[in-house]
C-alpha cells in the first residue's frame, strides 16, 4: 500500500512531460485528477503494463510519430446513463492492445466493469475491474456489469433510419468512429472502464455531401471543438473550384426521453452545436420527435418533450456526436481529428458536458471564465448580437431557433455561426432557411432593413405559438418584429408573444422577422408590478397574485435552458392562483404570464424543494 500511495502523490502534485513513456513488465502508473503529457509514443510493452486514469486524469501527446504500442492496457473511466432504455453515442478512447505500433481498432468489449473492490493487490480499489458480459437479452445488469447487445449500433454515412449498422462485442469499429449502447437497467449513472491500447495522432474517417456520420472524441482526453472544427484540414477541402469545408461545422448531440424498447414509442432528438473561429459558441437543444417501426418521425411528440442539455466547447472523453457532409463536397471527403485538438479539460470545470441523462449527471459547476447569463447560456462578445425563437405547437413541444448577427457573416453559408436542421423530413417544425435547407441556428450581418423568413411546417391544424428570449446586445429601443405577411401584422416579439391557429401546411412565405415594421399589434401597457410570483415552500405551491385580475391567457415555468416545464392555458382573472411544484427541481426557473392581448410578462422565480 505505501508503494501505491507513494506513486499518487508523485504524479498528482505535477505535469509529467516525456518524449515516450514506456511501462515495463508488471509495473503501472497510476494517474489521479492531473495530465500526463507525452510527446511521442506509449509503449505498454508486457500484458501486465499499465496506466490507470483516474479521478478524471488525462494523457495528452504531442507531434511524435512513432505511435503507440505494447499489449499492456491505458485504463480510463466514463459514466453514462443506467437507464436500459436510453441510448449513449460512444467513441471509444482505446483500441485492441497490439505490440503493433498506431491505432488499432475499437470493440465494445474493451469496456469493463470498475469493480472498486479492495484486495491485496489492490488495497485502494481503484485499479481492479472484470470484463463486462453480454447478452441477447433487451436488458443488462450493473452489478455484475452485463450489456445487452441488443442496442449496439455504429453509423458510417447515411440519412436513413435503416442506415445504422448493427453490431456484436466483437465487431471491430475503426478508430474516431462513434457506437450506440443503452444503459443497463438501474438508476443514476453506469460506470464504465475503457481498456486498451490509448488513440494517438491524426485519426481520419471518410464522410459524404449531405450524410451523417456518427463520430466522437477518440481520445483519453477532452477535445477542443474549436480547433476540431476549424482545423484546416477539415475547412480547406480541394473540390477543384474552391477550398470548401468538409462539414456543415455543426456537431449533433442525441438526447433521449426514456420509454420504453419499442421503436415506435421512441422519444428522442439531436441538440446542435457549433462554434465560430473566434470562439463563440451557439447551441439550440433537441427537439424530441417520436419515430414509427421505419424511423419516420410522428408529427406530435408527448407534452414537455424537449432537450435540457447544454453542449460545451470541450468534448468529453468517450463522448460520440453526429457530423454532416458538407454539400460542396459530392465526391466525399475526411474528417480529421488530430492531438493538437486535445485538451486536459476536466467535466467537473463545467466546460466539458457527456451528454446523458439528468440523473446521471453529477455537477453543476460552470467554469469561471466562460460568461453565462441566468439562463445558463453563453453570453457573446460586444460585436455580436443574438435571439433565440421558441416556436412552441399546440403546448406540446417547442422548436427553439438561434440567430446570430456578425459583420463577417452574410447571406449564404457561414461555417461556425450556423447550423442546419439534423433532420429535415417533413414534419411538424419550425425553422431559418437557406437554399431550402432547413436551418435550427442561422447568422447574418445586422442591417435595420433585413427581412429574415421563418418557415412553419404543420401536418395537421393547430395551434402555435411565437416567443422570443436570450435577447443579448440589440439596442433597449430596437424592436425585433415577426411580421405575419397574410394579416398584415408586425409582433414586437421583445413586448409579447404571438399565438395563431393554423390549418396544416407548409408555411414557407408567411413570417418573417424584421427590425422595422408598420401597424403593430397595440397592446395596453402591463407592468412586472402588476404581478407578483414566489414559492411558498411549506406547501411546495407557485403562487401567483393577481390584485388587478388581469385576464391571464397562459402560465408557463422555463427551466434555465429555456425548456417548458409546466404551461397552464385559460388561467382566468382570480386574485392568486397557485400551481404545484413538486416535480420540480431546486433551481433557477422564469414564470412567463401571457395576458388576453398576448402580453407577456416574465419573472425570476427561485424554487427550493
Amino acid at each position: 500500500m505505501k508503494k501505491l500511495y507513494a506513486l499518487i502523490i508523485a504524479i498528482s502534485i505535477s505535469s509529467l512531460s516525456f518524449a515516450q513513456l514506456t511501462v515495463r513488465n508488471n509495473a503501472y502508473i497510476f494517474v489521479s485528477d492531473e495530465v500526463v503529457f507525452v510527446n511521442d509514443n506509449v509503449n505498454l510493452q508486457e500484458a501486465d503494463s499499465k496506466v490507470y486514469l483516474r479521478n478524471e486524469a488525462q494523457l495528452i501527446q504531442g507531434t511524435g510519430t512513432t505511435g503507440n504500442s505494447g499489449i499492456g492496457e491505458l485504463s480510463i473511466y466514463q459514466t453514462g446513463t443506467a437507464n436500459e432504455y436510453a441510448y449513449n453515442y460512444w467513441c471509444s478512447p482505446v483500441g485492441i492492445n497490439s505490440a503493433t505500433a498506431g491505432n488499432d481498432n475499437a470493440r465494445v468489449n474493451l469496456i469493463d466493469e470498475a469493480t472498486n473492490i479492495v484486495t491485496v493487490a489492490d488495497p485502494t480499489g481503484l485499479i481492479s475491474s472484470s470484463d463486462a458480459g453480454f447478452t441477447t437479452n433487451y436488458e443488462g445488469t450493473s452489478s455484475p456489469l452485463v450489456i445487452s447487445e441488443r442496442w449496439l449500433y455504429s453509423y458510417v454515412t447515411g440519412n436513413q433510419y435503416s442506415d445504422w449498422v448493427i453490431l456484436d462485442p466483437t465487431s471491430t469499429i475503426l478508430p474516431g468512429l462513434g457506437f450506440t449502447m443503452k444503459g443497463i437497467g438501474a438508476t443514476g449513472g453506469q460506470l464504465y472502464d475503457f481498456r486498451g491500447k490509448p488513440n494517438n495522432g491524426t485519426i481520419t474517417n471518410n464522410i459524404a455531401a449531405d450524410q451523417f456520420t456518427l463520430i466522437g472524441n477518440p481520445y483519453p482526453s477532452a477535445l477542443d471543438a474549436l480547433l476540431f472544427i476549424h482545423d484546416t484540414d477539415n475547412t480547406n477541402v480541394d473540390t477543384d473550384a474552391a477550398l470548401l469545408p468538409a462539414t456543415t461545422g455543426a456537431l449533433y448531440y442525441w438526447e433521449q426521453q426514456p420509454t420504453d424498447h419499442f421503436t415506435s414509442n421512441y422519444i428522442g432528438g439531436y441538440a446542435s452545436y457549433t462554434i465560430s473561429a473566434g470562439g463563440v459558441e451557439t447551441f439550440a437543444p433537441a427537439v424530441f420527435s417520436t419515430f414509427d417501426d421505419f424511423g419516420n418521425t410522428v408529427p406530435l411528440p408527448p407534452p414537455g418533450a424537449t432537450g435540457s442539455k447544454i453542449a460545451r466547447r470541450y468534448i468529453p472523453v468517450g463522448q460520440g456526436f453526429m457530423v454532416e457532409g458538407a454539400p460542396t463536397t459530392p465526391g466525399g471527403s475526411q474528417v480529421f481529428v488530430k492531438n493538437t485538438h486535445r485538451v486536459f479539460e476536466k467535466e467537473s470545470a463545467g466546460n466539458s458536458y457527456f451528454f446523458r441523462m439528468a440523473e446521471a449527471d453529477t455537477n453543476d459547476v460552470l467554469d469561471d471564465e466562460i460568461e453565462y447569463n441566468d439562463m445558463g447560456l453563453n453570453i457573446v462578445p460586444g460585436d455580436f448580437k443574438r435571439f433565440r425563437i421558441n416556436v412552441s405547437f399546440d403546448y406540446s413541444y417547442t422548436r427553439q431557433l438561434v440567430h446570430n448577427f456578425h459583420n463577417s457573416a452574410t447571406d449564404g453559408f457561414d461555417y461556425g455561426l450556423e447550423a442546419p436542421v439534423s433532420n429535415d423530413n417533413p414534419t411538424t417544425d419550425a425553422s431559418w432557411v437557406l437554399d431550402d435547407k432547413p436551418y435550427v441556428i442561422q447568422a447574418h450581418k445586422f442591417e435595420i432593413e433585413k427581412r429574415i423568413p421563418l418557415v412553419v411546417n404543420l401536418i395537421e391544424q393547430q395551434s402555435i405559438e411565437f416567443s422570443i428570449f436570450d435577447v443579448q446586445n440589440f439596442e433597449t429601443s430596437q424592436p425585433i418584429y415577426l411580421y405575419d405577411i397574410e394579416n398584415d401584422l408586425y409582433i414586437n416579439l421583445k413586448e409579447q408573444n404571438y399565438s395563431i391557429s393554423l390549418q396544416a401546411g407548409n408555411y414557407s412565405n408567411r413570417f418573417e422577422i424584421t427590425f422595422e415594421g408598420g401597424d403593430t399589434l397595440s397592446t395596453p401597457e402591463i407592468a412586472e408590478e402588476d404581478f407578483d410570483v414566489f414559492q411558498n415552500t411549506k406547501s411546495s405551491e407557485l403562487v401567483i397574485l393577481n390584485p388587478n385580475r388581469i385576464d391571464i391567457k397562459t402560465v408557463s415555468i422555463y427551466d434555465v435552458s429555456g425548456k417548458r416545464v409546466m404551461n397552464t392555458n385559460e388561467v382566468g382573472n382570480q386574485n392568486d392562483y397557485r400551481f404545484t411544484t413538486k416535480s420540480l427541481s431546486s433551481g433557477v426557473y422564469i414564470a412567463s404570464i401571457t395576458v388576453a392581448n398576448n402580453q407577456v410578462i416574465s419573472k425570476k422565480v427561485i424554487i427550493q424543494n
